[in-house]
């Protein structure tokens, strides 16, 4: 063994016998140790050669100096060999037990010599130091885990605390000293109750809760799960703090409406200013033209037009902030696509049936997002002159559906699902946020992207078969 593993035998015996005994045996119950009974078995196997040789020694015409001399060496031959028999035996024995000794201590450093292939005793030897090894590539691989979970539960932003099955606090990161504005010290060993989360820890084990901690206040996303330590469950739960995310989220939202808004309106109130402004010129001059009356009439038409306009607007508007609440009921797909393709008048579309599917939607709701999808594909194809395919297919839980066309494609895939960003003449801008909103409120999805192998656009449709 290397010079690491030179134990002493008596601190290997020590705590073999600390960790086994735990009260002495009697006499009359103890045994003859490993080490004494091969020696007695190596001088055992030598006993009858060594009785038989003095026997015939003794018995022969030899002086009794040459009697004793050679007596005397046969004897010490004879217990020389049974305790090297013993020795070799029980050397590799207690080199095993120190190994073993400093593997249970957790020293994985330590390699035992003489380990090879083909010898019973080294191929033992390396099966231990191929365990040593082992033992330490794991545990060093937990101490790296365990030194990144520690990074990662000090650096991250949400608050995490451990409890056990009495519900008191054991483990706490930075965020969760943070919210409850005390340092760990003080927290740990703390009942759930005593620090303000019981009910963290009871209801569902997800949801968001609106909640005022020492430290912080706010709306919290709160997830609780179960793991065992030691075989005991215990508690982690996480909270999120969800006010920042949705004080983010509502300043985006005012600043897309504002610039929306702001859009609309100064396209149509720049123009009746203008108008009307050179209206009142007009009416204020004595000398008018003689056409005067005309170019009164085509103002006052302009600015009716273009308050018209704003009407639609907001009317469009309207739509968007009060989507209703879907009615879900059983409704075949087929069905609710072949109406939608019958709407189309323009051109023919390509309809490739899929399975025959029953779907829990809103068929109103739905059948307006179709038709949307179609009438949006047919515009794109009429300046091509080639045509247009839906179909759907299962997977899984859900139902997948497309639409594809053979026009253009999408120029601005970045205002796609922007309100009232258009750019057909005519457009209101809105089909696509309200056919997006229809497929959320039922839980699916819907994406638009330009064809990887032909020119064109395909919109694709998810929806769940059961909500």
């Amino acid at each position: 063994m290397e010079s690491g593993a030179a134990r002493q035998n008596s601190t290997a015996t020590t705590a073999r016998k600390s960790g086994t005994q735990s009260r002495p045996i009697p006499r009359k119950y103890k045994r003859l140790t490993h080490e004494n009974r091969v020696l007695l078995l190596a001088l055992a196997a030598g006993a009858p050669a060594l009785l038989v040789t003095i026997i015939l020694l003794w018995s022969g015409d030899f002086r009794n100096d040459t009697r004793w001399t050679v007596t005397i060496l046969l004897t010490l031959t004879w217990l020389s060999f049974a305790f090297a028999l013993r020795s070799t035996v029980i050397h590799p024995l207690r080199t095993l037990s120190n190994m073993q000794s400093a593997l249970r201590e957790g020293d994985f450093s330590f390699r035992v010599r003489g380990a090879r292939s083909g010898d019973a005793m080294g191929e033992l030897m390396l099966e231990v130091n191929t365990l040593s090894q082992m033992l330490r590539e794991q545990r060093l691989g937990a101490i790296e885990a365990g030194a990144l979970l520690s990074a990662v539960m000090t650096e991250i932003e949400v608050a995490i605390f451990a409890f056990d099955g009495e519900r008191r606090l054991k483990l706490v990161n930075r965020a969760g000293e943070k919210l409850l504005a005390e340092h760990s010290e003080y927290l740990l060993g703390k009942t759930a109750d005593e620090l303000g989360l019981f009910d963290c820890l009871e209801g569902e084990s997800a949801r968001t809760l609106e909640k005022n901690f020492p430290g912080m206040s706010g709306r919290w996303g709160v997830r609780r799960t179960v793991f065992r330590q030691g075989g005991v469950p215990h508690h982690l739960v996480v909270l999120s703090d969800l006010s920042r995310t949705l004080r983010e989220e509502e300043r985006q939202a005012w600043q897309r409406l504002v610039r929306v808004l702001g859009h609309e309106l100064n396209n149509s109130l720049a123009p009746i200013c203008s108008i009307a402004g050179s209206l009142e010129d007009l009416l204020k001059r004595e000398n008018r033209p003689a056409d005067w009356e005309e170019d009164l009439r085509r103002g006052l038409h302009v600015i009716a037009d273009r308050s018209e306009a704003l009407s639609r607007f907001m009317r469009d508007y309207g739509r968007i902030a009060r989507l209703p609440k879907p009615q879900l009921r059983a409704v075949s797909l087929g069905y609710l696509v072949r109406s939608a393709v019958g709407l189309e008048t323009r051109m023919p579309i390509d309809l490739v049936p899929g399975p025959d599917l029953t779907v829990q939607v809103d068929p109103d709701q739905v059948q307006q997002l179709l038709i949307n999808l179609i009438r949006n594909a047919v515009d794109a194809t009429l300046e091509t002159g080639s045509k247009v395919e839906i179909g759907w297919s299962k997977n899984g839980n859900a139902v997948h559906l497309y639409v594809q066309d053979q026009g253009p494609g999408i120029a601005n895939p970045a205002n796609l699902f922007v309100p009232f960003f258009t750019t057909k003449p005519g457009g209101s801008g809105i089909g696509l946020v309200l056919s997006r909103q229809i497929a959320e409120a039922h839980g699916g999805t819907l994406t638009l992207l330009n064809r990887s192998r032909e020119q064109g656009c395909e919109a694709r449709l998810r929806l769940p078969l059961q909500p």
